[in-house]
């Protein structure tokens, strides 16, 4: 495993026993509360997403990260039925 591998799982375990506790975050707050790269810190909330523990929703130039199932549920909905207004 390369060093930037086990800095993005690094990453992965601090932000997902901090958002278990704390289901809502912003990508700013978790850089500076663990001092990531931003790289570091978008692939692994990438790999959070992708394993569906997470949401992003954008808001300027940070993204509002929800934590649990019912943020993925509302995510799931939203993809089924794009052209519905919030």
């Amino acid at each position: 495993m390369t060093p930037l591998q086990e800095n993005i799982n690094d990453a992965v375990k601090k932000i997902s026993d901090y958002l278990s506790a704390n289901p809502k975050a912003t990508s700013w707050q978790l850089k500076v509360k663990f001092q990531l790269a931003s790289s570091v810190l978008y692939l692994a909330l990438g790999q959070l997403l992708a394993q569906g523990k997470i949401t992003l929703e954008a808001d300027g130039i940070n993204y509002n990260i929800t934590w649990g199932t019912a943020a993925v549920q509302k995510q799931a909905a939203e993809a089924a039925n794009p052209f519905q207004p919030n």
